[in-house]
């Protein structure tokens, strides 16, 4: 069977753009049958859907993912499953990270354990991924999310801005995300304006934001790029992150990164901006005090360094030749 010809089964319990993007690449190679959703009639639906196909491909490691390796065992097709963060945190003070859960832990350990491949996106999620589920890890291979140097680009001259885009809908993601700890940086730097997209109206009170930091709605992505363009400073002050996929766009739209050196911003970011202590408000206003006296240089600089190391083509490439070396049966 010509690996082209292979039909996978697509498995994530929600959309996100960024697994759009790797149904957007894998449809160029292969025939994808999509089961995208959550609940007990999304587990049945995977079960179903998997005798129909040659491998399945799950994004996070979840209970729909044991389910798919489970599938995966009995039928004999291979499994691959993408780690990206909350799926192997076991954080218990800031009440995150699916390991927090006793049943739900068990039934992840499984699927990592018996995938026949998983991806990480970032090389601290692989140890903790072998951390948690007490394994050496010995399937789990790195390979980082990709972004389009050509899509996001810089435009127009950049405003004394600091942007930051992160999906909040609960108390404690406020938390991880650290937008407590960014409204406190905006209210020392008063003349400064912070724009902070993505998180719920009902939450915003929480963190009694300054009057130079306003909120805007989740959007759709491409929404997105002019804030992207308009912003001299994107500023990550999360708690914990896999790779931060919208911090990689805005470097690559000219932006000067300021952000936690948590998970895998300090490979982002690398000499191309400022990292700061995870929480500490003193150190976080000292950055976007210095980011901002920056030069423009300093976000062709930004934007260099991803389109170097996370193009969108190193994550095609790699793949679908992993895709393919699972899919070739092994010569006798």
């Amino acid at each position: 069977m010509p690996p082209g010809s292979a039909t996978i089964l697509f498995v994530s319990a929600f959309h996100t753009p960024f697994i759009q993007d790797d149904i957007d690449l894998l449809e160029k190679q292969f025939t994808l049958r999509k089961q995208i959703g959550h609940g007990p009639g999304a587990a049945a639906k995977i079960v179903v859907r998997a005798f129909r196909c040659d491998l399945i491909f799950c994004w996070f490691a979840s209970v729909y993912a044991f389910v798919a390796v489970v599938m995966g065992k009995i039928l004999g097709i291979k499994s691959i499953i993408v780690i990206g963060g909350v799926d192997v945190a076991k954080e218990k003070e800031l009440e995150y990270g699916l390991w927090l859960s006793p049943w739900r832990a068990r039934l992840v350990r499984y699927a990592l354990r018996n995938a026949d491949r998983v991806l990480a996106v970032h090389p601290t999620l692989k140890d903790d991924a072998a951390r948690l589920a007490g394994y050496d890890g010995g399937n789990i291979q790195y390979l980082p999310t990709g972004y389009s140097g050509s899509i996001w680009k810089p435009a127009g001259e950049k405003e004394s801005l600091v942007l930051t885009v992160a999906v909040v809908k609960d108390r404690r993601r406020l938390r991880v995300k650290g937008i407590d700890v960014l409204a406190e940086a905006a209210r020392r730097l008063p003349g400064i304006t912070f724009i902070v997209i993505g998180v719920d109206s009902h939450l915003r009170g929480n963190v009694q934001p300054p009057l130079n930091m306003h909120f805007r709605p989740l959007m759709d992505r491409m929404e997105l790029l002019p804030y992207y363009q308009r912003a001299k400073v994107y500023c990550l002050p999360s708690l914990r992150e896999g790779l931060p996929n919208s911090l990689c766009e805005a470097m690559l739209c000219g932006c000067i990164p300021v952000a936690s050196d948590a998970g895998g911003s300090r490979s982002a970011v690398g000499e191309a901006g400022i990292l700061v202590p995870p929480g500490d408000i003193d150190s976080l206003v000292g950055g976007l005090q210095r980011a901002m006296q920056m030069r423009s240089d300093a976000g062709s600089a930004a934007r260099a360094r991803i389109v170097s190391q996370f193009p969108s083509e190193k994550r095609e490439t790699g793949l679908i030749s992993i895709l393919n070396g699972l899919l070739v049966p092994l010569e006798q």
